[in-house]
């Protein structure tokens, strides 16, 4: 069977080598291309877009694709919505494989909201230093408060350059240790984290840093789901393909 896995995550990649070398499933990784130097999987990858969901559903059918695996992001909604219509179009079985988002714990002080306009607003009776650790692609967001400090952490800059008046870039990629998060945290003097709910431990440690600190964090909620089934481990996506 030829499956496709949507990827671009720890998770796709960890999926990808229980699938290398299996005897039974012939997968292939799409990845994106947002990001520029990502790193790839162990299995054959193609870069870019396939032209929304009709590109996506003529490729299924083209390829002779049996399954797809969505393991974006878990903010990558587009993407999985495109999928969810795609398989449904043609036919084609689809699971998504995501990371089990984060839950405030106590000595936590997350103010949840919707998206990063909203996110934006709650930053004006915080403090003036804030750390952004929302990518690079909604930075945008945050020229409407623009009487802040921006400390922005992304894999690759905002294109284009955000129009802030006071901001800092810090490119750098993820597992970030919990030493090395307060360390960044006391050196910026942070009074606020605007974080999307990704899950996952590879950035979970500036939440830990937060608490420790007792700095709120603006937690952007995930977008909801289209209906279709997730699991929360490579193991348990390998399972479902296995089933078919």
């Amino acid at each position: 069977m030829k499956a496709l896995i949507l990827g671009g995550t720890t998770e796709a990649t960890a999926l990808a080598r229980l699938l290398s070398g299996h005897p039974r499933i012939d997968a292939t990784v799409s990845l994106a291309g947002r990001t520029k130097q990502p790193v790839l999987p162990p299995l054959p990858t193609r870069i870019g877009g396939f032209g929304g969901v009709d590109g996506l559903a003529a490729h299924l059918v083209e390829a002779g694709i049996g399954a797809v695996v969505d393991a974006t992001h878990p903010f990558a909604d587009q993407i999985s919505a495109n999928a969810a219509a795609a398989c449904a179009r043609v036919g084609v079985p689809l699971l998504v494989l995501t990371r089990k988002p984060w839950q405030p714990g106590e000595g936590d002080r997350w103010i949840g909201v919707p998206d990063m306009a909203a996110a934006a607003e709650a930053l004006r009776p915080l403090g003036g230093n804030v750390f952004l650790t929302i990518g690079r692609q909604e930075v945008a967001a945050f020229e409407a408060v623009p009487d802040k400090r921006y400390l922005i952490r992304a894999v690759d800059p905002p294109e284009p350059a955000p129009s802030l008046p006071d901001y800092r870039l810090i490119l750098d990629r993820g597992p970030f240790t919990l030493e090395g998060e307060c360390a960044l945290l006391e050196k910026h003097r942070v009074d606020v984290i605007v974080s999307k709910n990704s899950g996952g431990s590879a950035t979970e440690a500036k939440l830990e840093a937060a608490r420790r600190r007792g700095i709120p964090v603006v937690m952007v909620e995930r977008p909801q789901g289209n209906g279709v089934a997730e699991v929360h481990d490579a193991a348990a996506a390998l399972r479902w393909l296995e089933g078919l």
